[in-house]
């Protein structure tokens, strides 16, 4: 809290009553000036009893030197927090619209961008290099993350979303980000800089900075034939100049913006998003990368959850394996590690062996794969189409939640039959229900304290 000075200590003053008041008439502003519909300001509103203010936790990063602390402002229920979420939801699709060819989303997406440049490009002194933005959240000043925010839509050429003005957007934007305020030890506190990290709108407010502070380093990486993609404070770079070069290179890039402070990994092989990558005399290698901190725990097989949630487990993570193992040998290596992992956690041999054979009759491919067959397998897999998220009509779409046990695995079979036979000739046939899953409370949830007591 000291090292950045985001944040501004309040005392034993509790903000919230004030907070309350300023949020909900600085609404009710907006609503009688028109800026905001009648619906919007029900929808943005807040009651006293719904609202508690934030509290301040720390995650240790025990993959990194000396285990620092991450801080997580936990903000489910602050008075802003329908406004960040509104907000983030109408601007969030804006920025990955705006960033796409700069940007990637996983692992998987950055191998394939690496596929297709490096069958030109990569030559025996390639270099590889990683940069971490050093505490990006609370570095980037309040007001000029609101006006690259403004930035954006005024690039998009945007003059509403959502029948909202962009200076709405702006001004609530603004109003968000100004007061973010939590309880920490006894103590409350006002964050002066940057934005909360529980809040929606920090991540959109954060990239957008971002992409504007990075305009002239694409630009550069990219007229000398390298590489360059983000994922939110994190940059990967792949380029053919000296390693002197690249390090002179940072070091002018680090005068471009007192707030942003990069810090360089360089070197033939390194890791970036579970995907290690190396250069062997002129030809990429890749395969998954797991932290020192990693453990192999994953979703127990007897736990309460249903059936397809831990079918899926499985599935996925040989999915990983084969996208990212650009070798047979790696792959294997990598499938045993998983089969053990998941014998570790109960999961049958039967329900492995499935979904491990489910992964290559999806894709098509109808036989074991062999050091013979492996690489035409694997780029099948890489080649094959994303498919689209179906969009739900939400004017037709009822959602059911309950919470889930093992006298329930039967619940949605029952539910749709009898839906089916009550509602069949009736228009309320015409509405799709979707059941969703609730678990059920378990030790940890009922041990952790969700907010802070003064």
């Amino acid at each position: 809290m000291e090292k950045t000075k985001a944040y501004q200590c309040l005392g034993v003053t509790d903000p919230l009553p004030d907070l309350i008041q300023r949020t909900n008439k600085y609404l009710l502003d907006l609503r009688l000036a028109k800026w905001i519909t009648q619906k919007q300001y029900e929808q943005l509103s807040i009651k006293p009893n719904e609202v508690e203010l934030a509290h301040l936790y720390y995650l240790p990063k025990a993959h990194k030197p000396g285990t620092p602390l991450r801080p997580i402002i936990s903000g489910l229920k602050h008075p802003t927090i329908k406004i960040s979420k509104f907000l983030d939801d109408l601007l969030r699709a804006l920025f990955d619209q705006m960033a796409s060819n700069s940007t990637v989303t996983s692992g998987f997406e950055l191998i394939q961008k690496l596929q297709e440049w490096s069958t030109v490009n990569m030559r025996q002194d390639t270099i590889f290099c990683t940069i971490d933005v050093t505490d990006l959240y609370t570095m980037v000043p309040q007001a000029e993350g609101v006006l690259s925010l403004k930035k954006m839509l005024d690039q998009l050429k945007l003059k509403e979303i959502g029948k909202l003005k962009i200076e709405t957007i702006i001004r609530l934007s603004r109003f968000v980000m100004t007061n973010n305020y939590f309880s920490y030890n006894g103590q409350f506190y006002h964050q002066v800089r940057g934005g909360a990290m529980g809040s929606p709108l920090t991540l959109t407010i954060s990239n957008c900075y971002m992409y504007f502070f990075e305009r002239q380093i694409v630009n550069e990486i990219r007229n000398s034939n390298g590489l360059y993609f983000q994922y939110i404070d994190d940059i990967f770079i792949t380029i053919n100049w000296p390693v002197r070069h690249l390090l002179k290179q940072i070091e002018r890039w680090n005068k471009f913006d007192e707030n942003i402070n990069l810090s360089a990994n360089i070197g033939s092989a390194v890791n970036f998003l579970y995907l290690n990558m190396e250069n062997k005399d002129g030809q990429l290698f890749t395969t998954v990368y797991q932290k020192p901190s990693y453990e192999s725990y994953y979703l127990p097989f007897n736990s309460i959850h249903p059936l397809h949630m831990k079918k899926n487990i499985p599935f996925a993570m040989l999915l990983r394996a084969i996208r990212y193992c650009s070798t047979f040998e790696t792959y294997l290596n990598e499938r045993e590690k998983l089969r053990m992992a998941l014998l570790l956690n109960k999961y049958p041999n039967k329900i492995i062996d499935e979904q491990f054979n489910n992964v290559l009759s999806k894709f098509g491919i109808n036989e074991p794969l062999t050091s013979i067959n492996y690489n035409r397998s694997r780029q099948k897999i890489i080649d094959s189409p994303k498919k689209e998220k179906l969009l739900v009509n939400y004017e037709k779409t009822i959602f059911v939640h309950f919470t889930y046990c093992s006298s329930m695995k039967t619940f949605p079979i029952r539910f749709h039959t009898l839906w089916d036979k009550y509602f069949d000739k009736s228009p309320i046939n015409e509405i799709i229900p979707i059941l969703g899953t609730r678990n059920v409370d378990n030790l940890q949830r009922r041990l952790i304290q969700t907010k802070s007591k003064s």
